[in-house]
């Protein structure tokens, strides 16, 4: 059984195969200076990440925009470190799985080593339609396909 079963009135999905080791393509995702490398479209910057690739540990990527935005929400929660297999990491709770007053989504990135690298396969689970509406708005697919190719071409330099 898929513990993380696409379901598709409320969550969002793709996939892409980047030319590198899931070992390789994992410690981009878990280290955090190389995660602020990636993480979100240029110009955007993750500064301060912090990511403690544990259950419970703290999933915190404070996003920064060309002209004084600010994307901080605070520190999220990983509830899976499969190493080089699942992260999933959820903003409805803090570190140590203490539950927020509010969440918009869980995280999931799953890796599948192929002949030709890795498989990642990247999905946001939504409580309901609205919210998935709203993610798919602010660009889901661009923003995070975007970064998966920055993760990409990150991890085939390594």
């Amino acid at each position: 059984m898929d513990i993380f079963a696409f379901n598709p009135d409320t969550d969002l999905e793709f996939s892409r195969t980047i030319a590198a080791s899931p070992a390789t393509v994992w410690r981009c995702m878990t280290d955090a200076e190389l995660l602020a490398q990636w993480f979100c479209p240029k110009p955007w910057q993750v500064k301060n990440a912090v990511i403690e690739p544990r259950p419970g540990g703290a999933f915190h990527t404070p996003m920064y925009g060309p002209d004084g935005e600010v994307m901080d929400e605070g520190a999220g929660c990983i509830l899976i470190a499969d190493e080089a297999r699942v992260l999933a990491f959820t903003d409805a709770m803090t570190p140590g799985f203490h539950p927020k007053g509010s969440a918009f989504m869980t995280g999931v990135y799953m890796l599948e080593p192929t002949e030709a690298g890795t498989k990642l396969t990247a999905r946001a689970l939504h409580a309901d339609q609205a919210a998935q509406k709203q993610h798919e708005d602010m660009g889901f697919f661009g923003g995070w396909g975007t970064a998966i190719d920055q993760l990409g071409a990150l991890a085939e330099t390594l």
